[in-house]
């Protein structure tokens, strides 16, 4: 836990991303108020940088928060997405992997959320494995919690993740019954999922072996592979869910997508899975090497869906 001498810096620090957030014309909401659970006494030692290929990021997170970014009053359709940047869980690439995912979503009349998570940390954390899916628990609660504020229907919340983002996001969808947090919503299952290039398996043959080890440790058991592997965490209560990957990621194997994908099948959650032919690891929302745009495919099985009319 954060203790009391920890906690004035901590306010401090809140206090200058809502100056800063206000600035820019969107809300910043701390993902807990009081001590972070989970948490050691320990510095806050959050970077920002943009590095020489453009990409934005931030590390050393231990203070997690979510960004809201709202369509315009008169063009909201009511649906909400929760967005988990990637990183390996090392970094979160806040900008191509987030913010303008969410700035994208807004412009079809949809909620969009970027979530800040923990950086899993044994410094930091009493137990790294489970500080992100805390968050991202928590953030789905504060998003439901907060649906006649940000004019959502609770029923019509995603979430969506990138490469390790994608598993955090997935690990969400298959462990909501796993509360891990104090929360007033009884609801924590997502309504439906996304999946950019998404780390879904730890078991040797496939899995990103950094992501699984920021989260696991060097060593992690048979049971802890398995817990993490989200493709054998599918049942037919998982949501429907859109995959997107590249047959040439090399970073994260297009097989995660496909056992996530036959898993979904084989217990009847309605799925759609598109791989490119080429595309690597890390596109975002533009996949360079193809005129289509993946994003309309998930706009239509939105629509599909019910969850946005068709324009």
């Amino acid at each position: 836990m954060i203790g009391e001498q920890n906690m004035r810096p901590l306010n401090i620090f809140l206090f200058f991303l809502f100056v800063i957030n206000a600035a820019q014309g969107q809300e910043i909401v701390p993902l807990y108020t009081g001590e972070i659970p989970n948490s050691k006494p320990s510095p806050n030692l959050e970077k920002r940088e943009v590095r020489d290929n453009g990409m934005e990021v931030i590390g050393g997170i231990s203070v997690p928060t979510l960004t809201v970014f709202l369509p315009a009053s008169d063009e909201s359709t009511g649906v909400a997405v929760i967005i988990f940047p990637g990183g390996g869980y090392q970094i979160n690439a806040i900008r191509h992997e987030g913010i303008d995912v969410a700035r994208k979503l807004n412009e079809w009349g949809i909620a969009a959320f970027v979530v800040k998570y923990r950086i899993p940390n044994d410094a930091t954390m009493l137990n790294k494995e489970i500080g992100p899916l805390q968050d991202a628990q928590q953030a789905i609660s504060i998003v439901r919690e907060n649906a006649m504020k940000w004019k959502i229907d609770p029923e019509k919340v995603g979430i969506m993740g990138f490469s390790a983002g994608g598993h955090l996001a997935s690990t969400a969808a298959t462990h909501y019954e796993n509360a891990l947090i104090e929360t007033k919503t009884a609801n924590l299952r997502p309504d439906f999922l996304v999946l950019g290039y998404p780390v879904i398996s730890f078991t040797d043959s496939i899995a990103h072996l950094g992501s699984r080890e920021n989260l696991l440790g060097k060593s992690p058991s048979p049971e802890q592979i398995l817990e993490y592997s989200n493709e054998f965490q599918v049942t037919p209560q998982t949501p429907p869910t859109f995959l997107v990957h590249a047959s040439d990621d090399k970073a994260v194997v297009p097989l995660n997508s496909i056992v996530f994908y036959q898993n979904l099948l084989k217990h009847n959650v309605p799925a759609e899975l598109h791989i490119y032919e080429r595309g690597g690891h890390g596109f975002g929302i533009d996949n360079p090497t193809t005129d289509e745009q993946w994003m309309e495919s998930l706009k239509n099985w939105l629509v599909s869906r019910g969850l946005l009319k068709k324009t």
